[in-house]
């Protein structure tokens, strides 16, 4: 199983990346796939997550995204996005992907402890 980020880079605030995120070994449609980041010297952070269910999806965000990020999924291409937009340097991490196989309620798929599958990460550098 691997997934693998892409899609971070050095940004000014005001400015936009989209982050993706492509899964092989695992049936990726059917797991809840979750973004974290994670700035030095502080906890992992939930950012967003989408739990498919056929046509439908649950999609949900940190407080302190909401309005700005948008996630959502290409399940051909196993593969799951992360728009940015209105960066501001607070937002600077290194930001995660995860998938998760079950069905859980919000409060339970923001624990990064309920994720099986992690991603290496990529680095997002907001500039004022």
């Amino acid at each position: 199983v691997q997934l693998v980020e892409s899609g971070g880079g050095l940004v000014q605030a005001g400015g936009s990346l989209r982050l993706s995120c492509a899964a092989s070994g695992i049936a990726f449609s059917t797991y809840a796939v979750g973004w974290f980041r994670q700035a030095p010297g502080k906890e992992r952070e939930f950012v967003a997550r989408i739990r498919s269910y056929g046509a439908s999806a649950t999609i949900n965000y940190g407080d302190s995204v909401k309005g700005r990020f948008t996630i959502s999924r290409e399940n051909a291409k196993n593969t799951v996005y992360l728009q940015m937009n209105n960066l501001i340097p607070e937002d600077t991490a290194v930001y995660y992907c995860a998938a998760d196989r079950s069905a859980r309620e919000l409060r339970d798929q923001m624990l990064p402890s309920n994720y099986e599958y992690w991603g290496q990460g990529t680095q997002v550098t907001v500039s004022s």
